[in-house]
């Protein structure tokens, strides 16, 4: 049998024996330097960022990427002269929350600052850099349910009214569709476009869960490819004509959506491109689409996806008899399956 020794739980291995107590003088010599290599008090704040930057730790996804060093940097800014095994103790934890408060106005800002410094933290212990840390589970402003948060007719009416073509063409893409930005900017007429039992329909490959959606061309998504200028390559471009990036799409009707002054939902929360997905649930269930499909696609259940189109029919009065119509009708195909 052979016994692995650690500096610590979690450390670094810095020995291997067939003796359960060794008593090799090299043995101790090994621990001496060990623990003297990974002393904390020797061991910055800036170091084990600068460290942590260059780890294979790091996200593969360049957006991501960027977004995890731009918090690591303001991380270490902060932190700069302090041990790194200042959070080893109790205390640490309301440093980082007083940090992190630097943007309590945001609070999509403020869980991730504290999101990015505790994948750090943790990462350091598991490298031996320090012992522990007190940071885990810190809690969130950010609400990240938006399921009752939809683009109704009348907003995007609104926008319309207000921004450019190329604009609207992103956000009424977004509302018939369901596709997340990444995929959206990405759809190619000639590639993504095909035709089936007598009827367009888009078939993609989805970014974020690697899955093929086949999407029913409605009538609406039928014009904006009918109108695509000839030779346009991707069914969503800029101003100049170039192709679009994800972050860009979304910033552009975040622009032109407080221009247009497109109402707020409910509970106050600005609408954004992500929060089309309820209303193309919508468009997908009057273009024919079971619930069990349109759940599938969406990543939901069939009683959430249910949930999201009847909310999109009581804030949408003019749509709401035909939508409830056809929701009730796929509900009872539902439970009919499952009786």
């Amino acid at each position: 049998m052979r016994y692995h020794f650690y500096a610590w739980r979690g450390g670094p291995k810095f020995w291997t024996d067939t003796q359960r107590f060794p008593n090799d003088r090299k043995f101790l010599l090994s621990l001496a330097e060990v623990t003297k290599r990974y002393e904390p008090v020797d061991y910055m704040v800036h170091q084990m960022v600068d460290e942590f930057l260059s780890s294979a730790s790091m996200p593969k996804a360049q957006r991501s990427k960027d977004d995890l060093r731009k918090w690591a940097l303001r991380f270490q800014e902060e932190f700069h002269d302090d041990p790194a095994a200042l959070f080893e103790e109790r205390g640490s934890r309301g440093e980082l929350n007083a940090w992190r408060a630097n943007w309590k106005h945001s609070p999509k800002q403020h869980d991730a600052a504290g999101t990015h410094a505790v994948r750090i933290l943790t990462w350091a212990v598991e490298e031996g850099k320090i012992t522990e840390h007190f940071c885990h589970r810190l809690p969130q402003l950010y609400a990240a349910d938006r399921s009752m948060i939809v683009w109704t007719m009348g907003d995007r009416k609104a926008l319309a009214e207000k921004a450019p073509e190329w604009v609207t063409r992103i956000i009424e893409a977004g509302c018939e569709t369901g596709l997340r930005a990444s995929d959206l900017v990405n759809i190619d007429l000639e590639r993504h476009v095909e035709i089936a039992g007598g009827a367009r329909r888009l078939r993609v490959r989805t970014a974020k869960r690697k899955r093929i959606a086949y999407i029913p061309v409605t009538d609406r998504l039928a014009e904006l490819i009918d109108q695509t200028p000839q030779g346009q390559k991707f069914l969503l471009v800029s101003e100049t004509g170039r192709k679009l990036s994800a972050r860009w799409a979304s910033n552009k009707i975040t622009e032109w959506r407080r221009i247009a002054d497109v109402p707020k939902a409910d509970d106050g929360r600005e609408k954004t491109l992500s929060d089309t997905r309820g209303t193309a649930a919508t468009r997908l269930l009057n273009a024919g689409l079971t619930l069990a499909e349109i759940a599938n696609y969406m990543g939901w259940s069939v009683r959430y996806a249910a949930q999201v189109i009847e909310y999109y029919a009581t804030v949408s009065p003019s749509e709401s008899e035909a939508v409830l119509a056809k929701l009730e009708a796929a509900v009872e195909r539902e439970n009919a399956l499952h009786l």
